[in-house]
């Protein structure tokens, strides 16, 4: 990577999208580093538009005030999970916006290293380098088969087992390689990093 864009955000701000979750309070959960990538399937340009996208990360360094609570884990939004020999779709986040600005919504599937899952439905709000996830933790979702082979489930479920009924955030920031793609092939993947937290009452 060429070089990345710096933002830091001020500490008010952290605690004020803390506060704003539905569920959250700093009464029981956690936060954890991310970093990941996004790849998009139609590129971000200047000009603003409808896109998909899928996502893959890694927490790590996750502190929490819940007993037992684990440390790392990995996220997923739009992947192909493989699950018992069979591979399943995860639901393909949608979004608006350019390399400026925009809005997604979608859902996280995180993966624990004690193999506890956690899944958020999200959404965020980006402006430049920053952006901002909120989301609340779903007790369960259905991923449909990619081509089962005979005997093969046609779907799965995948439930919450960790941090059920919290609400989530992400202070982020988007970092393109090259930010002149935005003007020009558009930008197809980039890394996107920064803190998450999760937690309820």
């Amino acid at each position: 990577m060429a070089r990345r864009i710096a933002f830091v955000l001020p500490a008010l701000l952290v605690g004020a999208l803390w506060m704003g979750v539905p569920h959250a309070s700093a009464q029981s959960g956690g936060g954890c580093q991310l970093s990941g990538t996004a790849n998009f399937k139609t590129p971000l340009k200047n000009n603003s538009a409808n896109f998909t996208y899928s996502f893959t990360g890694a927490l790590s360094n996750c502190q929490s005030n819940v007993s037992g609570a684990p440390t790392a884990g990995t996220i997923s939004a739009g992947q192909v999970l493989a699950i018992n020999g069979a591979k399943f779709q995860e639901p393909i986040p949608t979004g608006t916006g350019s390399c400026a600005n925009g809005t997604t919504n979608g859902f996280g599937i995180v993966k624990w290293t004690n193999g506890s899952y956690t899944i958020i439905k999200y959404g965020t709000n980006s402006a430049g380098a920053a952006v901002a996830l909120q989301g609340n933790v779903v007790p369960s979702l259905a991923l449909r088969a990619v081509a089962p082979k005979s005997g093969q489930p046609k779907s799965t479920t995948i439930k919450t087992t960790t941090y059920a009924g919290a609400g989530a955030i992400g202070v982020l920031t988007f970092t393109p390689s090259d930010p002149q793609d935005c003007s020009g092939s558009g930008v197809k993947s980039a890394p996107i990093n920064g803190f998450t937290g999760i937690g309820s009452q």
